[in-house]
């Protein structure tokens, strides 16, 4: 019997694997899910984004035919979370839903894990959020003008609270005391539920965060003051309620914009059909009506998408380097 040697090449050898690789990741695809998926939120429980994520979760899992489970991690000033998505196998049964804190954390911190623009897959964006000014119910000041009265002779005295480290509204609240030239006394949580809780119990003065928490407890009328809205003009749901920027703070405008990610590297075919879940769950009625309870934009089917949430968080991540440095606001 005769023994043939065949010689095979180095690239040929390649290709075949990569083929076989290919295979089997389509495969993958083909056949996803088979199982839940975890969606993990940066904040606590009962927070804006962990508001957002569990109105979308029940109908993306309607879509998917899979349960979509809601796992916070928090710390970090929401930084924790999205390094374990950006870590995670790249099979999607890891994704993240996280708000602008993606565009702000490469320039709050010298020493990111991750890196927004290159260890993540996008979905698409989901919606926009406003952001208002609070203090406890028994504050001294009555109105926007007394406030800022207030906190220019007393501000030793007045305690701002925000979600953590790096979260919005700290970012928010650092740009309030860089326009009205006032240091405050900052005390972050863990999470924009705890912080609220705090602020309606009265153990800390002003608050500035997400209307998808704010507006229930503002219509309430009975445990907090509202000072202004932080975008340009004001909102449908809280007509009466005056802008910053009206109200003296030039230019003053912040909203808060959501979006979901996976790792890198994850099939095109499994971003795709997490894609087609969150368009239909946007979709919802149930899920706008309450997002219009919550006076928050749910985004345009063009931003739903990959590429308008890639475009978006490059535009975003370039904008916040520039404004943080401005200002000074770090996260270390």
């Amino acid at each position: 019997m005769t023994t043939k040697t065949y010689q095979v090449s180095r690239r040929t050898l390649l290709s075949a694997c990569a083929l076989v690789t290919l295979g089997m990741g389509n495969a993958m695809a083909s056949n996803w899910p088979d199982k839940a998926i975890t969606l993990v939120v940066p904040y606590s429980a009962g927070g804006p984004t962990d508001v957002v994520a569990r109105l979308l979760a029940v109908p993306m899992g309607q879509v998917l035919g899979q349960s979509v489970l809601v796992e916070n991690t928090v710390g970090a000033g929401g930084t924790i979370a999205p390094t374990r998505v950006a870590k995670a196998k790249n099979d999607g049964y890891t994704i993240l839903i996280h708000h602008m804190g993606m565009a702000t954390a490469p320039a709050l911190y010298k020493k990111l894990p991750y890196d927004p623009l290159k260890d993540f897959e996008y979905i698409g964006q989901v919606l926009d959020v406003p952001m208002t000014l609070l203090s406890r119910k028994d504050f001294p000041a009555n109105n926007f003008q007394e406030l800022q009265d207030y906190v220019k002779k007393n501000q030793e005295k007045v305690s701002l609270a925000n979600a953590g480290i790096g979260a919005v509204s700290q970012l928010c609240g650092m740009l309030l005391m860089h326009q009205l030239g006032v240091n405050l006394t900052t005390i972050p949580y863990k999470g924009a539920g705890p912080a609220m809780n705090d602020l309606m119990g009265g153990q800390v003065d002003l608050l500035c965060d997400q209307t998808t928490q704010t507006v229930p407890v503002i219509k309430d009328g009975k445990r907090v003051k509202v000072f202004g809205v932080t975008t340009p003009e004001r909102l449908s749901s809280l007509p009466d309620i005056p802008t910053l920027n009206e109200q003296g703070l030039k230019g003053f405008d912040v909203k808060v914009w959501h979006g979901m990610y996976a790792p890198k590297g994850t099939p095109k075919e499994v971003i795709d059909k997490i894609n087609k879940a969150l368009n239909v769950a946007i979709k919802d009625d149930n899920v706008k009506a309450r997002i219009a309870d919550l006076s928050s934009d749910l985004v345009s089917p063009e931003k739903a998408t990959p590429e308008g949430l890639r475009k978006h968080l490059t535009a975003e991540v370039a904008r916040w380097a520039k404004v943080i440095k401005e200002t000074g606001v770090t996260a270390e």
